[in-house]
């Protein structure tokens, strides 16, 4: 590039031309640049995975939990071929209410379970916020030792508002987890909402942990939560909280008598620990494998997870008619007309949602 300054009426003054560009100081930099852009075939996915590799195993996921229409075609790729390699785990389902400890129990449970041998996977689903959709994926941190355990996998995902969508997509992780070799999988939740019901409809064990002394007796009655658990602990039972523990495993014993026998025909137990001080934590995770022997053993076993696989079929079928339905332009245009004659008072919300659908339905035939 020529400087005016180098003009006869600048004379004495020059400006070099400069040098030219150095060479980066790193010299693999390129090599590593390059190494990111490359894409993998479904094949050479499901290979990594099978050996176990954990890296291949995380860059899988994130293409499940990817909207892009590219990143879907080959993560369904993928899972459809780790289909043979899956089912041979151990699938527990953790809900409880905020603060109730769940992370650290997690951490307890998990080095139990990982002492004993074998592989354990924790897929962990944040709240995303509803103003900044931003997530702090902060489990890893609740969860110090599993963390960086070597036979641990540890996976937060964002819930992004959108619970069914975050249902699907772990369901469809835990059967890459389970052809990675991983034997036992722990699915927290979030804790509020239908969250528990989705999480229960992919998991063998459901596992409530409760608090004493919260008056959470009461709601968890209410919700309906605890008529899914197949267990129920109450954590925090350390030091001067011990009888209070006891206390609310009690009452919790008494309020299961008053619903109707499970389909399983197991009986669901109630038992004290503590996750900080690891106290109680053999006997818990005693209650899940006397669980699973049980229901091994009357066939209800297969039974739930034949059931869960029809589920999560007809739940995919909703969803995908859900979205044809919403992008369709004409029905997006009309829905916008049926909004403001509705507001206006011209049209109850009834009628006006009949003529969509009619709307909709003769435009399919």
């Amino acid at each position: 590039m020529e400087h005016i300054e180098n003009n006869k009426e600048f004379e004495g003054l020059t400006v070099n031309k400069g040098i030219d560009q150095p060479p980066t100081v790193n010299p693999y930099l390129n090599k590593v640049r390059t190494a990111r852009r490359r894409t993998y075939t479904a094949s050479e996915f499901v290979e990594a995975i099978v050996k176990g590799d954990i890296t291949m195993l995380s860059q899988a996921v994130t293409l499940i939990e990817s909207n892009r229409y590219e990143h879907q075609t080959l993560a369904q790729e993928v899972i459809e071929k780790c289909l043979p390699f899956s089912g041979n785990s151990v699938r527990v389902g953790i809900t409880g209410v905020p603060g109730a400890g769940k992370s650290t129990s997690i951490d307890a449970f998990g080095l139990h379970v990982l002492e004993r041998g074998g592989k354990l996977a924790v897929l962990a689903i944040d709240p995303s916020s509803e103003r900044s959709k931003g997530s702090i994926l902060g489990d890893k941190t609740r969860m110090e030792r599993l963390a960086v355990h070597k036979r641990a996998f540890v996976r937060p995902s964002p819930s992004a508002g959108s619970l069914g969508g975050v249902a699907r997509k772990t369901r469809e992780t835990i059967v890459l987890c389970e052809a990675a070799g991983f034997d036992t999988i722990f699915v927290e939740t979030v804790g509020v909402g239908q969250s528990e019901t989705a999480v229960h409809s992919m998991v063998d064990f459901f596992l409530l942990i409760q608090l004493a002394g919260t008056g959470d007796e009461l709601q968890g009655i209410k919700r309906g939560i605890m008529e899914m658990a197949d267990g129920i602990v109450i954590n925090k039972a350390d030091g001067n909280n011990i009888e209070k523990a006891k206390l609310a495993a009690a009452q919790f014993r008494n309020a299961l008598h008053l619903f109707p026998p499970t389909l399983s025909g197991w009986t669901p137990q109630v038992l004290t620990y503590s996750g900080y001080y690891e106290i109680g934590i053999p006997e818990v995770w005693k209650m899940v494998d006397d669980y699973v022997a049980f229901t091994r053993k009357n066939g209800f076993f297969e039974h739930k997870r034949h059931e869960q696989s029809k589920y999560w079929m007809f739940e995919t079928i909703n969803e995908q008619l859900k979205e044809h339905f919403y992008r369709n332009p004409e029905i997006e245009a009309m829905l916008a007309e049926k909004v403001s004659r509705v507001l206006n008072s011209d049209q109850t919300s009834f009628t006006a949602a009949k003529e969509v659908l009619d709307y909709y339905f003769n435009s399919l035939k």
